[in-house]
């Protein structure tokens, strides 16, 4: 656990100063890919030994929690992007998910650096940006009807009103 507590302080000074969500998420991506690649005993836990010997998940509900705990060390207002905690959590498993398939089974040859980086914003990065995007909608939708409802009423009133002439 010493190493996973080691590894969690690497990726949270890695990514510290961010305040972007796809900023953050793709640079703590990057670097557990970048550094976890090729390590023997991750490489053990994620590839089957025998016949019928399971996978090791990274997106258990351990290693999700563990996630999230990184996550919240970022300096990333997370309410302010859209995500309350059941999109947290989300975003959490789909970053797991994400780091677990492209150590399992990397491009041909590996993406490294920027072009692993632009591979995760380009994929990544819309999803990411989602709740936020569906907040800003939701409330756009809801001040357009607000605004649509109170020029109604104000035209109303002013052609039924003893206002004339």
């Amino acid at each position: 656990m010493r190493a996973v507590d080691g590894f969690i302080d690497q990726a949270a000074e890695h990514v510290s100063g961010h305040n972007d969500p796809v900023t953050a998420i793709v640079e703590s991506v990057s670097f557990g890919i970048e550094n976890l690649a090729g390590d023997p005993q991750l490489e053990k836990l994620l590839t089957r030994g025998h016949e019928g010997e399971a996978v090791t998940s990274l997106t258990s509900d351990t290693a999700v929690t563990i996630c999230l705990s990184v996550f919240h060390r970022f300096n990333v207002d997370w309410r302010l992007h859209g995500y309350d905690s059941a999109a947290l959590s989300e975003l959490a498993e789909m970053t797991l998910r994400t780091v677990q398939s492209i150590l399992t089974d990397p491009a041909q040859p590996p993406r490294e650096g920027i072009e692993l980086r632009r591979f995760i914003t380009r994929w990544l990065g819309p999803a990411i940006l989602y709740p936020r995007m569906a907040s800003l909608s939701t409330h756009e939708r809801h001040a357009s009807s607000d605004g649509h409802v109170e020029a109604e009423r104000r035209t109303s009133l002013s052609h039924s009103g003893p206002h004339e002439g």
